[in-house]
């Protein structure tokens, strides 16, 4: 035992603990009126450890012997050995605190049990906070602090217990912001100078930090916490109206767990910098001053900023994808993303990356580049990034306004200085950036889009589609656009303004009306519309009861005719709303005078048609009003990013979206994916849940009849039936033949898990099918001709074939195709045998290739199965096709496992099942164990010396339980907090392993996944890759923390990471 504070009891394991130790022991007698609650703290935490270490029903037997117990109070009933575990009569003891014997005294314990919860209200009848908080500090082993702000007046306060603190050597950790500037410089430097760790987050005008927080780290495991309303301050801390929650590491562990890793993960993160008054004052200083909007002291700045750049998560996500298109072979790069989001820092970032992809082994020559764009403000702007990010203040030139370019490897060119582009060599610029790609239909940019010739092209823009709804994406880059910013990372990222959507039922009857490929007919829609004062009437009663003041609304509203807009702000002026309509049809003076009155409020409603004028980009637009029904995503999320730009007013964007009982065909899960990023599996609980899972900040309202719509319309849309899929393969295919999964998933814009999920075996027609493409489509075209001449062997392959719809890796694609591809052609099973010798590199993933279709099957019959396997013509085109899907969407870069498991056949940030992944390290072909039988979350496997940790981040299935959610998670892009199992203490052989790894040359590897199940059923793990140990924290479990060789993927992080 170590020295600390305690408040356990004394049974008889702990006496004979306590008799054998050289620490001087300080107990005391329970008092009766508190034995009830002490001895149910104490019997349930031994409860819960019975139980984690129990397995299935073996938990409810031993659940069912205590109640026995209970019920029949067999306390009384004698023991043999007449022993007692506690003393029958009387108060037990409890042990307060044990401490070496040269102390003179036990430090001071805090008013508030360690074990039990408080509020603090600074109320009479309360312990001061600043006293409880001192006195936490004197048994502490280790205090961090969180706080938005921190005044001089509140570390004074507080200064006696800090300063004990420091004279014990204790480490201190504070985070605190430069948020509305309230945070005293010398509070900090004070904190530094007696020896804390302190660390500022500078970005004050889009930090979410508010959190105010203390932990008083204890080793005896009496950990304690205060949360609440309490800044750093003198009256916080004093006679302030504050609220501050007690917790304790007994009472609530999983609030303390949660804590602790949040912490640690803002802690680790780069928004926290570290503070150093002789080298940071001057910038804090300024920092401050700007956030509380004065002018600090002026700060001397070079050409370049010191600073590093780094991506945010959403540009390192663009980044990742732009990599991971060039691994694919693609040059041609389109990247999509919102006003604002950065997109000129990644492709500065990107820039960057090309350095050592476009030189030679060993050398470092800067690519020649071409940056275009339209205005000379944003060739300056994109002139300082690119230097920021290559620290070189003299990079670059500008070709703008009269001023030419010298040496011409790096320009900055406007579109207008370049209508002479023949000066230079069609093939001069190995990298070519062009800003606003949008504009690229314009002769100007497509002069310099034919004449140039780089090796990298890529396309910025905010809206790829054009004014007539052309999209650069199709003209340009054959339909494909690389990286997309999805709209929840932005909200994640604090780069757009909050919405709130309400879905309205509005009465209307959209079911008799033509609906084709998405979309109803227009004249009939617009018809409808207009012969309906009272559903107008609904939206301007509705718009009235949501929005908080529509006297000071700047509203846009999407109609489907331009005679339907006119006629909505008709209707809405004569209710008192001024309102107007625009379409692509106004002309240019009328769009600008329209515009003038939203934005001067002598209107507060625009309606309009064409989504994609570029002139009804008002960033005051607060309010959209969906008068139309949109199933395109991509329609629907360009209407709401008219309202998402950030204005230093704006709190939040309202969104009306008006809701009719709509076509049996129109589908609400496409846009409601769109909005809320959840899967399709996902999506039907939040809407019955009412949506409690949303970006910080975000709400989503269903009226009751809009609920039920949708309900119902996710229930025949989201997941057909096999005799549904049928019918609707057969309507897009039309004539078409022959019709490829490929063509069908683009054409219906459905998921690959629309077609293998569910039961692996459907009954159509009388007849059991597999769920798998070949199937279907047979029933659709050819009666079931071709499916029923399949064989009993192909039949249970095609079942298997879902084991596939993970691949996300060129290297496992290439694979398998070779492997069949050559035994496909061997007349006899020894020459498969041979063939498969004769692969080479690619042999190593043939063993993930046959236990993916067998997980418990023998080694030796590996080539003789996977020889018949291969000459089913029935399965190589099904596993051809699903790997043609997969490799279309591939946005992985993955990479070989560093050091000694370099020849393994698995790849970082490749994502395997657990069948797949272990038969890669040889589990199955190099030992006794089949992949298929391996159940437990830890394997070690001997031959190779690699510890293989497979982790679950969301261990149940419930969307939020506090009991597991913080066991294993990321702290950062290469830090991870992983939980050994329950039986795995530090001093076993196991937890030695885990320790000593490195220098005893064994590996570690590690694999997450977010759920155990998906769309498609269990799902699969994404490789982390290699780990190495950092340090841990108790004993069975172990608290363990990893670093790992390589920074996780962005996708991945986001899901793993506690903090956003």
């Amino acid at each position: 035992m170590v020295p600390g504070l305690y408040e356990r009891l004394i049974d008889a394991d702990l006496a004979e603990a306590l008799a054998a130790s050289d620490l001087r022991v300080v107990s005391g007698r329970v008092d009766t009126a508190d034995v009830p609650h002490v001895l149910t703290t104490h019997l349930a935490a031994r409860i819960e450890s019975a139980l984690n270490d129990a397995r299935g029903k073996e938990r409810l037997e031993l659940a069912n012997r205590l109640l026995a117990i209970l019920d029949a109070s067999a306390l009384h009933e004698s023991r043999e050995d007449n022993s007692e575990k506690m003393p029958s009569q009387g108060s037990p003891d409890q042990l307060l605190s044990l401490w070496p014997a040269h102390f003179d005294r036990a430090p001071g314990r805090p008013e508030i049990p360690l074990a039990d919860v408080a509020l603090l209200t600074n109320g009479p009848q309360d312990p001061g906070l600043a006293a409880e908080l001192i006195k936490e500090m004197a048994s502490a082993d280790r205090v961090d602090l969180l706080g938005s702000f921190i005044k001089w007046t509140g570390v004074r306060t507080l200064l006696p217990g800090l300063e004990a603190l420091a004279r014990r050597g204790v480490p201190i950790r504070v985070l605190t912001t430069t948020y509305i500037g309230a945070t005293d410089r010398k509070a900090l430097d004070k904190l530094v100078d007696i020896g804390a760790q302190v660390r500022v987050n500078y970005f004050s005008a889009s930090t979410k930090l508010h959190a105010k927080a203390w932990i008083f780290h204890r080793d005896s495991g009496y950990s304690t916490a205060y949360i609440g309303s309490s800044n750093l301050s003198r009256s916080a801390m004093t006679d302030g109206v504050e609220w501050n929650v007690r917790v304790s590491q007994v009472a609530t562990p999983h609030v303390m767990s949660k804590f602790a890793a949040n912490f640690d993960s803002y802690w680790s993160s780069p928004d926290f910098e570290p503070y150093d008054p002789p080298n940071d004052a001057e910038r804090l200083e300024a920092a401050l001053a700007g956030a509380r909007g004065l002018s600090g002291p002026s700060v001397t700045t070079s050409t370049v900023t010191a600073l590093a750049v780094r991506p945010y998560p959403h540009q390192q996500l663009m980044l990742d994808d732009l990599e991971a298109e060039r691994e694919g072979g693609r040059h041609a790069n389109l990247l999509v993303a919102a006003t604002g989001t950065g997109k000129t820092v990644v492709a500065a970032l990107d820039y960057v990356r090309l350095i050592d992809r476009l030189n030679d082994a060993g050398r470092r020559v800067l690519p020649r580049l071409l940056f275009v764009a339209h205005r000379k403000e944003i060739l300056r702007q994109a002139l300082r990034t690119y230097r920021d990010v290559l620290h070189d203040g003299s990079f670059g030139e500008l070709f703008v306004d009269g001023q030419r370019p010298t040496d011409g490897d790096h320009v900055f060119a406007s579109v207008q200085s370049l209508r002479d582009v023949e000066v230079f060599e069609p093939d001069r610029f190995d990298v070519v950036v062009i800003d606003e790609f949008h504009h690229a239909h314009a002769a100007s940019y497509r002069k310099v889009l034919s004449y140039l010739h780089p090796k990298e092209l890529l396309g910025l823009t905010a809206t790829p589609e054009r004014g007539d709804g052309v999209s650069v994406a199709d003209a340009f880059f054959g339909g494909r656009i690389a990286s997309e910013l999805r709209l929840w990372d932005a909200l994640d990222a604090d780069l757009l303004v909050p919405f709130h959507y309400f879905g309205i039922a509005d009465g209307t009857d959209l079911r008799r009306l033509t609906f084709r490929r998405g979309n109803y007919d227009q004249a009939q829609l617009s018809a409808l519309y207009l012969a309906d004062q009272s559903r107008a009437a609904k939206i301007v009663e509705n718009t009235h009861k949501y929005v908080s003041d529509v006297g000071h609304m700047k509203a846009l509203g999407f109609c489907v005719t331009v005679e339907h807009a006119r006629f909505m702000a008709a209707f809405f002026t004569a209710s008192g709303i001024p309102a107007l309509a625009l379409d692509g049809s106004s002309s240019r003076e009328e769009r600008a005078a329209g515009l003038a009155t939203l934005r001067s409020g002598e209107v507060n409603a625009i309606f309009a048609v064409d989504l994609f004028n570029e002139g009804l980009d008002i960033p005051d637009i607060d309010t959209i009003i969906m008068a139309r029904p949109t199933q395109s995503a991509t329609i629907f999320l360009q209407q709401l990013g008219r309202g998402l730009r950030r204005t230093p007013t704006k709190a939040v964007l309202t969104v009306l979206d008006f809701v009719g009982h709509q076509h049996a065909d129109f589908r609400f899960d496409v846009k409601l994916r769109a909005l809320t990023g959840l899967g399709r599996r996902k999506l039907r609980k939040a809407v019955e849940a009412g949506f409690p899972f949303l970006p910080a900040g975000c709400y989503i309202e269903l009226d009751r009849v809009t609920q039920k719509e949708v309900l119902d319309n996710l229930a025949q849309t989201v997941k057909l039936n096999a005799t549904q899929l049928i019918h609707d393969i057969n309507v897009h295919a039309g004539d078409t033949r022959p019709y490829t999964l490929r063509s069908y998933l683009h054409d219906a814009d459905r998921p690959l898990a629309d077609i293998y999920a569910g039961s692996t075996m459907v009954t159509v027609r009388g007849r059991k099918i597999p769920r798998a493409w070949q199937a279907l489509a047979s029933l659709a075209f050819d009666g079931g001709e071709t499916i029923g001449e399949a064989s009993v062997v192909e039949l249970d392959l095609l079942r298997r074939i879902r084991a596939f719809t993970h691949v996300n890796d060129r290297p496992r694609i290439a694979a398998y195709r070779s492997i069949l591809r050559e035994l496909a052609i061997a007349e006899t099973a020894a020459e498969a045998k041979e063939a498969l010798a004769s692969l080479g590199d690619q042999a190593a993933y043939a063993p993930m290739l046959y236990f993916s279709l067998w997980p418990t099957g023998e080694p030796a019959q590996m080539a003789t199965k996977l020889w018949e396997a291969a000459r089913s013509r029935i399965f190589r085109s099904e596993l051809e096709q699903v790997l043609e899907v997969r490799e279309e969407v591939l946005r992985t870069v993955a990479r070989p496992l560093s050091g000694r498991f370099a020849a393994v056949p698995i790849l970082s940030h490749g994502r395997y099942t657990r069948e797949e992944l272990l038969a890669g390290f040889g589990v199955g072909t190099m030992d006794d164990e089949k992949p298929g039988n391996v159940r437990e979350g830890v394997k070690y496997v001997r031959h190779l010396e690699v510890d293989i940790l497979l982790v679950t981040l969301r261990k149940s299935e419930a969307d939020y339980s506090p009991t597991t959610l913080y066991r294993d998670y990321a702290i950062s892009p290469t830090l991870f907090h992983w939980e050994s199992q329950s039986t795995t203490g530090e001093n076993s052989p196991t937890g030695q392993r885990y320790i000593h790894h490195e220098s005893r040359g064994n590996g570690v590897v590690l694999f997450v996944r977010e759920a155990k199940t998906g769309e498609m059923g269990t799902e699969p793990y994404t490789c982390l890759g290699t780990a190495r140990y950092v340090g841990h924290r108790g004993s069975k479990p172990m608290a363990i923390e990893w670093e790992l060789g390589r920074p996780m993927p962005a996708h991945m992080l986001g899901s793993a990471k506690l903090v956003s």
